[in-house]
């Protein structure tokens, strides 16, 4: 993982954070200066930004939004104080309304980015500078440091090319919590088509099974989902999952709950997402459990291979034109 060191500074009102990459001083500047990349991973997993406004010049404005699974925004604004390509720059940042107006009662930051060239890349020194003791212990209590280091832990995808950082190396899965998992696969097609054979009943048939010999015998979708499978005509290896749609940003996000069909096991959210560059999407799928010994008894059924075997099929079918 990139982050090295967050530290909090009680007597001089500040959060650092160190991360160090493996890419240029000038690779690392432009990722945090186009907002298209910057979007990538300015939010923590989970909670993924969008730039609305970047207006990159001293004097000038972002402004962005963290959308949470559930589709609840979190609003922010920076105001650019000062901007030294490509070593850095400086920026006040304000939660906002949805109009862009400055929450009067909400504290600013003042956040300093500094990129320094190191003998294998880059580094980033991010300093937070907060108001008041209350603010920096406020934003320690919301979550604030292992916010950024999951945030900042995600920019290792975006500095590299994306058939480069993840082709041919199948479906990945990493732990990120007691509660949360996150999968990666590099499709090897574009983002339209893909988000389309994750909703279109007849294109979910051909891929959506799993290990070979299995077949989907039932597949609704919609505001609610069905999904039934079975190996050959055994009825009784027959099972099934079924939920609702939470949330739904075609061709981009989509977030659902997830739970056995007769069963009264905790539910599942889902929260999927693509992104592509050269003709290849990025899926990631971001799986929150109630705890971690749900969480590691449904790893413990091969759920990682059982993915790959779908999503290699979803390259040989769908993406072939089949």
């Amino acid at each position: 993982m990139p982050v090295t060191d967050i530290t909090t500074d009680a007597d001089n009102l500040t959060m650092t954070l160190t991360a160090d990459f493996d890419a240029p001083v000038e690779r690392l500047w432009k990722a945090f200066t186009d907002p298209r990349q910057l979007e990538r991973f300015w939010g923590p997993p989970g909670w993924p930004a969008t730039f609305t406004q970047f207006d990159f010049a001293v004097g000038g404005r972002a402004r962005y939004h963290m959308t949470s699974p559930q589709g609840e925004p979190s609003r922010g604004a920076w105001e650019f104080l000062a901007i030294s390509e490509p070593t850095g720059f400086e920026v006040l940042d304000n939660f906002t309304d949805a109009d862009g107006t400055v929450f009067e009662d909400f504290p600013s930051m003042r956040m300093v980015f500094r990129f320094e060239a190191t003998g294998a890349g880059s580094r980033l020194l991010n300093t937070t500078y907060f108001a008041s003791l209350e603010g920096l212990e406020q934003a320690v209590a919301m979550g604030a440091v292992e916010g950024s280091r999951m945030a900042m832990d995600q920019l290792d995808a975006v500095l590299q090319d994306l058939r480069a950082y993840a082709q041919g190396k199948g479906t990945r899965t990493e732990v990120l919590d007691d509660q949360h998992v996150r999968i990666t696969r590099l499709i090897d097609g574009p983002q339209e088509l893909v988000w389309r054979a994750h909703h279109e009943p007849e294109l979910l048939k051909t891929w959506l099974l799993g290990p070979d010999g299995w077949t989907m015998i039932e597949c609704e979708v919609g505001d609610t989902y069905r999904y039934v499978w079975q190996r050959g005509d055994d009825e009784a290896t027959r099972f099934g999952f079924e939920g609702e749609t939470v949330l739904s940003d075609p061709i981009r996000r989509s977030v659902s709950t997830e739970k056995m069909i007769g069963t009264d096991g905790p539910a599942t959210v889902n929260d999927l997402m693509l992104y592509e560059e050269d003709g290849a999407t990025l899926l990631t799928l971001i799986i929150e459990y109630p705890d971690a010994a749900t969480r590691d008894a449904i790893l413990a059924t091969g759920m990682t291979d059982g993915m790959e075997a779908s999503y290699a099929r979803l390259e040989a079918t769908v993406l072939a034109g089949v």
